[in-house]
């Protein structure tokens, strides 16, 4: 080597080494995350089936096999044990078992190889199906209450008839019940089915529907499952209950029917009340009514109560009793202010009377004829006494005593007209002698309203000249 250059080292290259586990985690990272869920069809052979419950076996066809294993959780859910030699249908993913580096399938769903084609049949036509609508809720239709009469979809000798009709007897005897023939299974089993329906739905016999079978695998169940089946339930007029199968069991026509039972019998208990219930809630009900009743009976009486007091103190009629005993205290307080009137008025008449007779010119002139007299006698004694006197001065006293006392009488005369004048004007007398009369009943009061007096009662009338007694016939 040359002065001026210094050769280096090469340098080495980074190595990434993988450990044996790092490889088999990021194998079955890519082989999990690369190839997800799939569908693998082949042959069972080395099953088995270890304390822990899980289940190990292999999926094989003429050329390859497949390591699978299922876990307990997932190999609960199937209703049968596989068999060595069995074609089976599995869908799974594929993963690696890191501990020894072995390829497998983790399973989750298994069955039959055939039915796992009916499986994807029913499938596809469930989707096409729901994509029109015959799914859909809003078209679904509600069970009447109280049925009273339920036709029956089914085979008349089955063992879902004998259950249905159980149950309904044992829950709503009242019911009536009637059967639409059909077969459940086999080639005959779609046509009869679509014309039960049909015929259902045209004749509308009946309040609601059961379409009803048995339990069996998912090959005797197909008929329920065909497209020809599911359009005569969504074309069917009455609500339809589906009680198809067991409860794992599920059918075309469980989503098509308005509404779906796990078992027939159950469909049968959707249908109907349970009497036993019904019969509790109506007691229920009565007794709530009763007490209603009783509470509502209770405050119509006390308001009737209330109602009849204020009416016994507001009645027209206590009103207008009430005003008649009023009247009838005015009327006698008016009869009797009206006598008390009348007893002093006559009382004052008689007093006036008394005073006018004491007052009558009929006394004066008595007295004025008595003094008169009296003077008379004076002067004839005088006369007599002075006989010897002579006769002019006789004849003098004479003139005198003449002219004295026919002054005196014309004054007595004047006084007298015109005490007769004043008595006339206020006297009942010049009343009664221009035409009128003075009334008085048998008791001597004066009338002065014709409603004193009753009908027949005797009345007096004092005219000009004398009386008459009269009978009131009447009154205005």
């Amino acid at each position: 080597m040359s002065a001026g250059y210094e050769i280096g080292a090469v340098p080495t290259p980074t190595r990434d080494v993988y450990s044996v586990s790092r490889l088999n985690r990021e194998v079955r990272v890519l082989l999990e995350r690369g190839l997800g869920v799939l569908w693998v069809e082949g042959e069972l052979s080395n099953f088995s089936q270890p304390p822990s419950g899980h289940w190990y076996f292999s999926l094989k066809d003429r050329d390859a096999q497949l390591r699978c294993a299922m876990y307990r959780a997932k190999n609960s859910l199937v209703g049968f044990t596989p068999r060595a030699g069995m074609q089976l249908l599995v869908r799974g993913r594929i993963s690696l078992y890191e501990p020894k580096g072995e390829f497998q399938l983790l399973v989750e769903h298994l069955e039959e190889a055939g039915v796992g084609a009916l499986r994807r049949e029913f499938e596809r036509l469930k989707i096409r199906l729901a994509a029109e609508g015959l799914f859909a809720q809003e078209r679904k239709r509600a069970l009447p209450r109280f049925p009273r009469r339920i036709g029956i979809i089914t085979s008349p000798t089955g063992a879902a008839i004998r259950d249905i009709l159980k149950t309904l007897a044992r829950r709503y005897p009242p019911a009536a019940v009637l059967i639409y023939p059909s077969a459940v299974q086999g080639a005959a089993a779609v046509p009869t089915l679509v014309a039960a329906l049909t015929t259902a739905s045209r004749r509308a016999e009946c309040d609601v529907l059961i379409l009803a079978r048995g339990g069996g695998s998912l090959e005797d169940l197909w008929a329920f499952n065909d497209e020809r089946v599911a359009r005569a339930i969504h074309g069917c007029a009455l609500p339809l209950v589906s009680g198809v199968g067991h409860e794992i069991d599920f059918t075309i026509a469980d989503f098509v029917a308005d509404v779906r039972a796990p078992t027939p019998s159950a469909a049968a208990e959707m249908v109907v009340p349970d009497r036993h219930a019904c019969l509790e809630a109506l007691g229920r009900t009565a007794q709530r009514m009763q007490t209603g009743m009783r509470r509502e009976l209770r405050t119509l009486h006390a308001r009737l109560e209330s109602v009849s007091r204020r009416l016994g103190r507001e009645h027209p009629g206590v009103r207008l009793q009430q005003q008649l005993q009023r009247l009838d205290e005015f009327s006698q307080r008016l009869a009797g202010s009206t006598r008390g009137t009348l007893h002093r008025e006559g009382q004052r008449l008689a007093e006036l009377r008394a005073r006018l007779q004491q007052h009558s010119p009929r006394h004066a002139l008595g007295a004025w004829a008595a003094r008169n007299q009296s003077l008379q006698l004076r002067l004839a004694r005088a006369m007599g006494e002075h006989s010897s006197r002579t006769g002019a001065g006789v004849e003098e006293l004479r003139a005198r005593l003449e002219r004295a006392g026919r002054e005196r009488i014309n004054r007595s005369a004047q006084r007298l007209a015109l005490a007769q004048r004043a008595l006339d004007a206020v006297s009942p007398l010049a009343t009664v002698a221009r035409g009128f009369a003075i009334v008085k009943r048998a008791d001597g009061t004066v009338l002065t309203d014709a409603a004193a007096v009753g009908i027949g009662e005797e009345i007096e009338a004092r005219l000009t000249r004398g009386s008459v007694t009269a009978r009131v016939t009447g009154r205005k």
